[in-house]
């Protein structure tokens, strides 16, 4: 049981360190837009973020550690998740695509950061599962020698 419990916190605090590098990225420009603001909240619920937490990490989220996921797989994966929150909630309106570029380069991902992007809003429109997501997604970063 203790591993679990080991596990569990372990897991809560990366998601509260990825929360707080999107939030970052969010205000990066000096302050939330309405839409950013959604989005924000919305993570919060999907991250399961509680209001304490939400309430220190938006006061202040330099205090937490930045962890982009190390292996390629995982940033793959949390763009699948981030692009859908953004695609499907159509939360952040006009502005998904350029808030979804900021989010690509905060996973770590380099080089083309617009071809990746506009890459994972074309594989949504397509409704293609996560397993073709991460393997278009792969084959591009390939192709591309991103």
């Amino acid at each position: 049981m203790l591993s679990y419990d080991i596990y569990d916190s372990g897991f809560k605090e990366r998601n509260k360190g990825h929360f707080a590098s999107i939030v970052r990225v969010a205000l990066s420009n000096g302050d939330f837009s309405e839409e950013e603001m959604h989005f924000i909240n919305e993570l919060a619920k999907k991250l399961d973020i509680s209001e304490e937490d939400y309430t220190k990490i938006l006061a202040n989220p330099n205090n937490y550690p930045v962890n982009p996921p190390y292996l390629q797989t995982q940033r793959i994966e949390r763009l699948y998740d981030l692009a859908r929150m953004v695609y499907v909630n159509h939360v952040l309106g006009p502005k998904q695509k350029e808030i979804l570029r900021k989010f690509t380069s905060a996973l770590g991902f380099a080089g083309d950061i617009n071809g990746i992007t506009d890459k994972a809003l074309s594989l949504l429109v397509l409704e293609v599962s996560m397993d073709e997501f991460m393997d278009e997604i792969s084959q591009y970063i390939k192709k591309h020698k991103v």
